[in-house]
């Protein structure tokens, strides 16, 4: 059985006390910690760069830190990710020249690397690189923003991709990303994903721990 991840994205977070709000929600019982990287280019908003995560290490957090980047180019941010700490590095294929080298690139620097597939995107990419991909991630919402709504085809392409997964018989993490909240959170478990992130669903909670408890008693119902 798969180990499932609940990672709340920073993005939600109340940036003035950053350190002690990642710290509040992995004490709440997240499993990681979800950075929403954003250049004002791939996607229309700029969020935050690798010394944010660097920061958070300087802080004492340990918890693996999982970077998306919604970027273009990547292969820099990829290095200066590494050294900041990440754990997890996803990216956009359309947003790289040569994703093979940028996926071999991110294992070269020490971290799991990711591909990241928006609602429209063809997961077809994964038939020539699926052996160096550590983590599949679904956006269900179109990136750039917070806060929206859960795109609900998103379900039939999980159900997609955790068969491609299974039938490689590789270690790949299956991650969901957009309008990830206690109510869908176990159709989204039942149709495959087993890494769940949330931003406002958390963050804007007053109680980090229910919120989070809830998730994972509807995760496990399906489980």
């Amino acid at each position: 059985m798969r180990d499932d991840w609940i990672a709340p994205s920073i993005l939600s977070a109340d940036f003035a006390r950053l350190g002690d709000e990642v710290e509040s929600v992995l004490k709440a019982g997240a499993d990681l910690v979800h950075f929403d990287v954003m250049d004002n280019h791939y996607v229309p908003n700029l969020t935050i760069g690798p010394m944010v995560c660097e920061a958070l290490r300087g802080h004492g957090i340990t918890a693996p830190i999982d970077v998306h980047l919604m970027v273009s180019p990547v292969d820099r941010l990829v290095e200066d990710f590494a050294k900041a700490g990440a754990s997890y590095i996803s990216f956009h294929p359309e947003a790289s020249d040569h994703p093979d080298r940028t996926l071999q690139l991110i294992r070269d620097v020490g971290c799991k690397s990711g591909l990241v597939f928006n609602p429209a995107t063809t997961t077809s990419w994964l038939d020539h690189v699926i052996d160096k991909v550590d983590m599949v991630l679904l956006m269900s919402v179109n990136p750039g923003f917070g806060g929206q709504e859960f795109i609900n085809t998103t379900l039939e392409k999980l159900v997609s991709v955790r068969q491609i997964i299974d039938q490689s018989e590789l270690p790949i993490r299956l991650e969901v990303d957009g309008g990830v909240k206690v109510e869908n959170i176990a159709k989204v478990a039942s149709a495959g994903a087993d890494t769940f992130v949330a931003g406002s669903a958390i963050f804007g909670a007053e109680d980090y721990s229910s919120i989070i408890a809830q998730m994972k008693s509807e995760i496990a119902s399906v489980r």
